[in-house]
């Protein structure tokens, strides 16, 4: 059985989703990160940086929201949300689940806390004007990242641009807005949304009664 240790409407809101659109069974190791439960010692022998999601199972741990993405859907084929090895569209996965943790995340985390990211020779992502552009062409031939075919890189992509957008960090440019819309009209997105929303006031609930 696959767990997944989350925190409501955070990042491992991305896998939550995907768990949800792929419709397999999981366990959830549910935490308020609000109280501090992912930094303590029971989570951190799972994730000592008390990061979420990881995904557990038979004893192996995943950690890092690309890895967890290759993870769950090469471990369920059925659900026809990667191209296995030898299709074409293989390679273009993985680059848009590897650009999301190499490009995307670093660029918009020193962006928002206005930080210099020192020369170009130096930087992991470049300029953080370049990876929005390239974000955005790739966005803009639709529906889909890799065109006619929904993939797990759709999921993790449309979730993170809905926080990003929400936050500001990202902007709305029409190409942003109209794919996290389509991934946030996913069953499996708004069954995760729903069910986060539920936790989230439960951990609320909890935390005015203490």
């Amino acid at each position: 059985m696959i767990t997944l240790h989350h925190c409501p409407n955070t990042r491992s809101s991305g896998a939550r989703s995907l768990l949800e659109q792929m419709g397999v069974p999981y366990e959830l190791h549910a935490m308020d990160m609000r109280t501090g439960e992912n930094r303590q010692p029971a989570y951190l022998t799972i994730n000592p940086l008390g990061k979420v999601p990881a995904v557990t199972e038979d004893g192996a741990l995943v950690t890092e929201q690309g890895a967890i993405f290759l993870y769950l859907a090469d471990r369920f084929p059925e659900a026809k949300m990667a191209p296995p090895i030898g299709d074409p569209l293989r390679g273009p996965f993985l680059r848009w689940l590897f650009f999301y943790g190499s490009a995307f995340e670093p660029a918009i985390v020193d962006h928002a806390q206005k930080r210099d990211p020192g020369t170009a020779s130096m930087s992991p992502y470049g300029s953080y004007e370049a990876v929005i552009d390239v974000l955005r062409g790739q966005l803009a031939k639709g529906p889909w990242l890799l065109g006619e075919r929904l993939t797990a890189a759709d999921i993790l992509w449309g979730v993170a641009l809905g926080w990003t957008m929400m936050f500001g960090v990202v902007p709305k440019h029409p190409e942003f807005v109209t794919f996290a819309e389509r991934v946030a009209a996913l069953p499996g997105v708004r069954s995760a949304a729903a069910k986060d929303a539920e936790l989230a006031a439960a951990h609320e609930a909890a935390r005015g009664k203490g």
